[in-house]
């Protein structure tokens, strides 16, 4: 695309230089070539290494297919244009570049990949010559390439049908087809060598990675996969069975020793070696340069946060929110700390979060009229609140300390109007008059926020995010927090580009403004189709700052805000790249306060490799077993999962768990835990036997 882009601009420099009149839809031409050149340019910046080869080949094709159209378009309209002797020499320019790109081919990969699809769209047997080339064309010549494409395409079918593109989804459920037929091929031809050299029955291999079943297990659908291959598939939010398509109802992996035993037979009738693989993830884990695909597609859909596997408990405090409609996220503690063993054990509680958030509009009606509870900005902690619900909640009283009278009055849109004149103003006075008024109006009464979100107060207020007054800049921040808790007014924010304004607080402002503003992107990020936007705009690293150096409130607002994003998958990796973890593990010392919180987002993190590797490199698995031993029950809850993925996916930090005495205290959560944590902690000490054992046949051998 660049080298047709480079042969069309001396053409475009040529017209310009010698004055040539143009045609009269060469400028409607223009603005097509240059859509087409955006498309590219998004393309590129959004790709990554954890997108499928196949469809970016499609994809790229096709953008080529049509810079090249348009280009034709352009040149055929400027040869009309030539009429005068002086462009005699710009005709001969013209004339050579059109040639050119009317032998532009399409690539070759692009020819296979189309070829098979039309056999696949004529119930055509496939080519095994054709598949053959793309394996080669694309590098998918190894069983955890494949593995990697397997992935990347399903991950994309789930995104295409979460955002309802029915023609990707058309495109993308080819190519998933194009896929199978592929790794069948690999199956019968065995075109890949195998790692041993021997040659294994195929109903011993793994029907995702193709490989040797050594730890098979048996997922919700029935079918048995080897544990790494189906762990890494649902690691990355996938919620289907990757050979019959069925849905999962849960995640559970249940191991299947007969067949365990049947390849173990096998292997030993056959003098091939099955010695545990356990440490072939873990040379995985630790490359001598780890990289992070920034563009990995995701779905954010229900099965994600399910698949984060912990709940991000309120434990009594208040979550970063300065209002008393924000109070609400602290309501997620009776939900779920009180769950009861009719929760099913292969659903996680973040089902009860996301729940929980999806009802915030209902609930904040019923607070409104509450006395004595937090009002937006203050950041000072009030005591007890007197809801029998919530035990320890901290509430934040406003510093302004204004009256309440008038705070539930409705207010007109002609007043409304008013103030969002003022906030236009050249006078910054009168700008952070109206922008505390508009903060006053909204921060317990609904309808007002109903009625300011609709009289257009949304940009204006953004605006002054940008306002060199701290002051100013405070109010209009907690403003939006206030008007974000209305779902209506939530779309309304995000769709006025609401992201990077809040980003600039987190930079600019002062301690109470930059709480207020991860406050808000918490707010924002509970709207699914928020999470990914937020992800990929910047926040995360400003977060993660703040989580660093901010307050005690701003490090909870962080870590809450943070939090919701990780739930959307794409973003654990972008939370992890901006050092978070370090920081997570610094913060799991009761001293800062901030253990529960720290805990539950490193769960998250936990259940993607980058994540695993630097909880274990800063330090991590040391505090993980003494919080299992002392914390506080979500606490003990969070870190026994946060171990198990460790334990799971490496034999060494496996190892490492062991030396810090883990067993006691694991001991003790399996018999009086919550009962997620009981369940976490029987499956270590059944891993851990597992190990054992193992190691103990292999020394007798």
């Amino acid at each position: 695309m660049v080298g047709v882009l480079k042969r069309l601009k001396p053409v475009l420099d040529d017209v310009m230089d010698y004055k040539i009149p143009l045609h009269e839809n060469l400028c409607k031409v223009c603005e097509e070539l240059d859509i087409r050149v955006n498309e590219a340019r998004d393309f590129i910046e959004k790709w990554g290494s954890k997108m499928s080869k196949i469809h970016s080949v499609l994809q790229s094709g096709t953008m080529l297919i049509k810079l090249q159209s348009t280009s034709l378009d352009i040149c055929h309209m400027i040869v009309k244009s030539l009429q005068s002797p002086p462009s005699a020499s710009v005709l001969a320019n013209l004339q050579h570049y059109i040639e050119e790109l009317q032998c532009l081919k399409k690539e070759t990969a692009m020819v296979y990949i189309e070829k098979a699809l039309r056999n696949q769209r004529d119930n055509i047997e496939p080519c095994n010559e054709n598949l053959k080339e793309i394996i080669e064309l694309l590098k998918l010549t190894s069983t955890q390439e494949l593995l990697k494409e397997t992935i990347a395409v399903e991950k994309e079918r789930l995104n295409a049908e979460g955002h309802k593109m029915k023609g990707d989804l058309e495109e993308i459920n080819e190519i998933v087809n194009l896929v199978r037929n592929i790794r069948d091929y690999v199956m019968k031809t065995e075109c890949f060598a195998v790692k041993s050299g021997v040659s294994f029955p195929p109903y011993f291999r793994c029907p995702l990675s193709l490989e040797l079943m050594l730890d098979p297990v048996i997922v919700a659908s029935g079918q048995t996969y080897e544990r790494q291959s189906i762990q890494k598939w649902l690691d990355h939010g996938m919620t289907v069975c990757p050979k019959t398509r069925q849905r999962l109802t849960h995640t559970n992996l249940i191991p299947n020793y007969t067949v365990k035993a049947m390849v173990a037979t096998w292997c030993d009738e056959n003098n091939a070696n099955h010695s545990s693989n356990t440490d072939h993830l873990l040379s995985q884990e630790l490359p001598s340069g780890n990289s992070i695909s920034r563009s990995c597609l995701q779905t954010g859909n229900a099965f994600e946060e399910r698949k984060g596997d912990n709940s991000f408990r309120s434990n009594g405090e208040c979550n970063g929110c300065q209002n008393v409609e924000i109070e609400k996220w602290e309501l997620q503690s009776p939900y779920i700390q009180s769950r009861s063993e009719s929760f099913s054990s292969s659903i996680s509680s973040s089902d009860c979060l996301l729940a929980v958030l999806k009802d915030v509009s209902r609930m904040s009606d019923k607070h409104q009229n509450m006395k004595g509870s937090s009002v937006d900005a203050g950041g000072m902690e009030n005591g007890k609140n007197n809801n029998s619900n919530i035990t320890n909640s901290h509430s934040r009283v406003d510093s302004h300390h204004v009256s309440n009278s008038g705070l539930n009055e409705l207010t007109t849109s002609s007043h409304v109007n008013k103030l969002i004149e003022d906030l236009q103003s050249q006078s910054i006075e009168v700008q952070t008059t109206a922008a505390e008024e508009l903060r006053l109006l909204t921060r317990q009464n609904t309808k007002n926020r109903i009625i300011v979100g609709k009289c257009g107060a949304v940009t204006p207020l953004l605006s002054l995010l940008y306002s060199n007054g701290k002051v100013t800049q405070e109010h209009a921040v907690t403003a939006l927090l206030n008007l974000s808790i209305n779902e209506d007014n939530k779309a309304l924010i995000m769709e006025a580009g609401a992201t990077e304004p809040l980003i600039h607080v987190l930079k600019t402002g002062n301690d109470s403004a930059m709480e207020n503003s991860a406050a808000a992107l918490f707010s924002l990020s509970v709207m699914e189709n928020s999470k990914a936007k937020i992800g990929r705009s910047g926040a995360v690293k400003a977060l993660v700052e703040l989580l660093a150096s901010g307050a005690l409130r701003g490090k909870k607002d962080a870590a809450t805000a943070l939090y919701s994003l990780s739930i959307f998958h794409e973003n654990k990796a972008r939370i992890v790249q901006a050092g978070a973890v370090k920081i997570l593990v610094r913060l799991t010392d009761p001293a800062d306060g901030m253990v529960d919180k720290a805990v539950a987002l490193l769960s998250n993190l936990s259940t993607i490799t980058e994540g695993r590797l630097e909880i274990a490199r800063e330090g991590g698995i040391p505090s993980l077993v003494e919080i299992v031993e002392s914390g506080s029950q979500s606490g003990k809850e969070n870190a026994a999962s946060i171990l198990l993925q460790l334990c799971l996916h490496s034999s060494r930090f496996c190892t490492l768990v062991l030396q810090e005495g883990a067993v006691p205290p694991l001991v003790a959560l399996s018999q009086s835990g919550t009962p997620r944590a009981k369940e976490k902690a029987q499956q270590l000490l059944s891993h851990f036997r597992n190990q054992r054992e193992g190691a103990t046949v292999k020394g007798k051998t």
